[in-house]
């Protein structure tokens, strides 16, 4: 059965084993329904491994199966199918993720490589992408920090349920909007997903590949320093000594004019 994933860098079409896996793919389809997964950020991104999501708290600790909301606490977890043994084999394949001990809530992961057979035996395979493979590339050149958390936000905006076998249950009230964002999402240290950083055309190569560093360096900077150096809505304009901002660690390579512009993304120099 198909669900689109619609997220900030755009869509996938999966389509679902549930034949072969019922239960994860009731509880995946439920859950789009509900709107669970609206606003949840792919908090982990593994180039060549797996892009995570399907957490709400994007810290890859929380989320909760749609049995929980059917049956209370201690159907937070759920039982997830054992055969038939699916491989995480290709690319494009979308997993639930364990909890421990075969059990499994709300998280999941679209594979971005081949042959992952660390992944067997633990996690399940419970259907593959049909539509956007671009997405998933696009996913493998995403640059993130040393938690594999992208510097700049990648979320689910919506989830369409295109058919779905399994009757709704009574137990279940689908809502009619979707969450607001919440204040953590908005003052987040990363750049917000819906920030325009592709101001590339009539542009050389070499001009690009400078801002994208300046990027980069912008945010490891900020995270570094936070709170240490005042934005510029909130810079003191009273007379004073100045403040600072330290970059160290630079390259043999590194030209002057590369580091003006990196002090110039937090204010006037």
């Amino acid at each position: 059965m198909s669900v689109v994933i619609e997220t900030t860098i755009g869509d996938v079409t999966v389509d679902l084993y549930n034949t072969e896996r019922p239960r994860c793919s009731m509880n995946f389809l439920k859950l789009c329904k509900m709107k669970y997964y609206n606003l949840n950020l792919l908090f982990s991104v593994e180039r060549n491994f797996i892009a995570q999501t399907g957490d709400p708290t994007g810290t890859g600790k929380g989320g909760e199966s749609i049995y929980k909301t059917m049956y209370g606490d201690q159907a937070r977890f759920f039982e997830g199918e054992k055969f038939p043994v699916i491989k995480h084999e290709k690319l494009g394949l979308i997993s639930m993720v364990s909890c421990g001990s075969h059990q499994f809530g709300s998280q999941f992961f679209l594979t971005l490589g081949e042959h992952l057979d660390s992944l067997d035996g633990e996690h399940i395979v419970f259907g593959e992408v049909v539509e956007g493979m671009d997405i998933m590339l696009k996913l493998n050149q995403t640059l993130v920090d040393d938690k594999n958390r992208p510097y700049q936000d990648i979320r689910i905006t919506h989830t369409v349920v295109l058919e779905d076998p399994f009757p709704d249950p009574e137990e279940l009230t689908f809502p009619d909007e979707s969450p607001r964002p919440t204040r953590e999402m908005l003052e987040s240290d990363y750049i917000a997903a819906d920030e325009d950083v592709d101001d590339t055309e009539g542009k050389t190569m070499e001009e690009i590949q400078e801002e994208i560093s300046a990027k980069e360096a912008k945010v490891k900077v900020a995270m570094v320093l936070k709170n240490t150096v005042p934005s510029k809505k909130k810079r003191d304009t009273s007379p004073s000594l100045g403040h600072f901002l330290i970059i160290w660690h630079l390259g043999l390579i590194t030209l002057s004019n590369f580091a003006e512009k990196i002090f110039l993304l937090f204010g006037d120099i």
